[in-house]
C-alpha cells in the first residue's frame, strides 16, 4: 500500500489527528526482501515493521568493530538485542537497495544527537523506533522522523501531566489512543527535527513547514511520521525473519 501523506500540520488539534487516524487504519502485508529495489524505485520513504521476538538468537556476524564496541556498552538485554537485530535488518534491506554483496560492506554510526547515518551514503535517512518487541525502521530520501506505541492503556494523569501547554486530549472523554497519537508526534518530530523530547514536552512543537501522519497499523500499533512534504510516496510493510545464511 502507498500513503500519500496530505495532512498540513500548522493545523494541529485534536479534531485533525483524530480524523486522520481514523482514514489511516492499515493492515500490513509482507514484503519479501527481493522486493526491495522495485519498492525503492516507486517510494521516497520505506517503512517496515518488525517482530523482534522473530530473533530468539542473536547473531553479531553482521556488526563490524565499532558497532560491536557500543554494543558491549549497552546496560541490558532487551537493548542488546534491539541493536543487533535491527542493525542485522537494515543492512540486509540497504544490502538489497545498493546492491551490496555482503551486510559487511555496510557500515553504521550515529551522530552527535543519535541519528543513524549509513557511512558514505549521506544520500539515506534513517529512522529507528521500538515499543516491547517491536520496531520499526524507515529508510528514505528524504528526512523522516517516525515513532511507534503499541495500543495499550496508559496511566493518563502520569503522560498528560508531562505535555504542556495542556495536551488536546486531556479531556475525561478522550482513550489512551489519543494521548499515544501526541506522544508518537512529539517522538516523532523530535527526531525529524534532532531536538532532545525535553524540549518538546513543556511547549507544543513547532509544526510550520512540515506535514505528519498518524496510522493504526495491523490493530495494535499507533504509529507516526513527519516529513518536509505531502509530496512523498511512502510505502509502509511488515517485514518477516531474514534467515542468517
Amino acid at each position: 500500500m502507498v500513503v500519500h501523506i496530505t495532512v498540513n500540520c500548522s493545523n494541529y488539534s485534536k479534531y485533525a489527528v483524530s480524523c486522520m487516524y481514523t482514514e489511516n487504519s492499515i493492515i500490513l502485508s509482507s514484503v519479501p526482501l527481493k522486493n526491495l529495489p522495485n519498492l525503492w524505485a516507486q517510494n521516497d520513504v520505506l517503512i517496515f515493521l518488525i517482530d523482534l521476538g522473530d530473533y530468539d538468537t542473536l547473531s553479531m556476524e553482521c556488526l563490524n568493530n565499532s558497532e560491536r564496541e557500543h554494543f558491549e556498552k549497552l546496560k541490558t538485554a532487551y537493548f542488546k538485542k534491539r541493536y543487533v537485530v535491527s542493525r542485522t535488518v537494515l543492512k540486509h534491506i540497504l544490502c538489497q537497495l545498493l546492491n551490496k554483496n555482503s551486510v559487511l560492506q555496510i557500515a553504521t554510526y550515529k551522530d552527535e544527537f543519535g541519528e543513524v547515518h549509513i557511512l558514505n551514503h549521506n544520500e539515506l535517512h534513517i529512522c529507528l523506533s521500538y515499543s516491547e518487541n517491536i520496531a520499526t525502521l524507515s529508510v528514505s530520501k528524504v528526512k523522516v522522523g517516525i515513532d511507534v506505541e503499541i495500543k495499550r492503556p496508559m496511566a493518563l494523569k502520569n503522560t498528560l501531566k508531562y505535555l504542556q501547554p495542556a495536551s488536546p486530549f486531556s479531556g475525561k472523554s478522550e482513550s489512551d489512543t489519543y494521548v499515544l497519537i501526541e506522544w508518537t508526534l512529539r517522538e516523532a518530530y523530535c527526531k525529524f527535527s534532532n531536538k532532545p523530547m525535553l524540549s518538546v514536552l513543556s511547549k507544543e512543537p513547532d509544526f510550520n513547514n512540515t506535514f505528519y501522519s498518524s496510522y493504526l497499523l495491523d490493530n495494535k500499533y499507533i504509529f507516526s511520521l513527519i516529513t518536509d512534504s505531502d509530496s512523498h510516496t511512502i510505502k509502509i510493510s511488515r517485514l518477516g525473519k531474514i534467515s542468517s545464511d
